[in-house]
């Protein structure tokens, strides 16, 4: 197991470190792109550590709790999106997803298992460290000196923002980080239709990106908040729009389907 990747000589911008520092685990087989991603997270105040596949992965993330991990998809022996799934049975814990450019089959796939987001080779370290920072802000803890959004309830769903906790009608729901958010927003907005580019940008913060991100996304919060998954009644499509929530489930159905732009 490799010691945490620090750069003394390049200490971070003060502001920066007390929104968004955390400790990140980097997972990739390839030293050259785990030096740079490594560098370009210390750099920005991050304590890093590293591993090399992923037995590794799962034996460091044990022995120092991660905030967030970097992961890619190719590992030698276990791969990818077997670490994902054992790293989240031992507890929630956001991963951005490394994948090779035009594999949109494997991004998918990762997305369906619950990776948060996701980073096509080749990427811009800078781009990488940005969207690191955008999903640890959103993890943070709620600061209790500021007021903030109190719970929202409709068609006996709840969400707690400040505690990141939703139910349906009283069970607690397992929820990654951004089907939470994309669920908040659906009930912050009830009977609003949104399309997918809105969505990335309201939810994701993204100004532009793969537009799939959004329909796996979609599809994994309807199998966790409707009864019926294969006939959604909360969130509806809308034809050549994008998505609705609808907290009257006595609505006609409308068939996922005939969903518009959907891959």
């Amino acid at each position: 197991m490799q010691q945490p990747y620090t750069t003394p000589s390049a200490g971070p911008d003060p502001e920066r470190r007390s929104e968004a520092v955390g400790r990140v685990l980097v997972v990739d087989d390839d030293p050259t792109v785990a030096e740079v991603v490594a560098g370009y997270l210390a750099r920005a105040g991050h304590v890093v550590d590293r591993a090399a596949d992923g037995p590794s992965a799962l034996a460091c993330a044990a022995g120092h709790r991660p905030d967030l991990v970097v992961l890619d998809l190719m590992l030698p022996g276990m791969d990818g999106l077997e670490v994902c799934a054992r790293l989240r049975e031992r507890g929630p814990v956001p991963v951005i997803m490394l994948t090779a450019r035009g594999d949109e089959a494997d991004r998918v796939l990762g997305l369906e298992v619950g990776a948060d987001d996701y980073v096509t080779k080749p990427f811009s370290p800078r781009e990488l460290v940005l969207r690191v920072e955008s999903v640890l802000r959103r993890t943070r803890p709620a600061d209790r000196t500021r007021p903030g959004p109190g719970p929202l309830s409709a068609a006996g769903l709840t969400i707690d923002p400040k505690a990141r906790r939703a139910t349906k009608n009283g069970t607690e729901l397992a929820l990654t980080l951004r089907e939470f958010d994309l669920l908040a927003f659906f009930l912050r907005h009830p009977g609003r239709a949104f399309g997918r580019e809105e969505l990335m940008r309201e939810v994701w913060g993204w100004e532009f990106g793969d537009l799939s991100t959004v329909t796996v996304h979609v599809r994994r919060l309807r199998g966790k908040v409707e009864d019926d998954a294969a006939r959604p009644r909360l969130i509806r499509t809308v034809w050549g729009v994008g998505y609705r929530f609808e907290p009257d489930a006595e609505a006609e159905y409308t068939d996922p389907a005939t969903e518009a732009g959907e891959d």
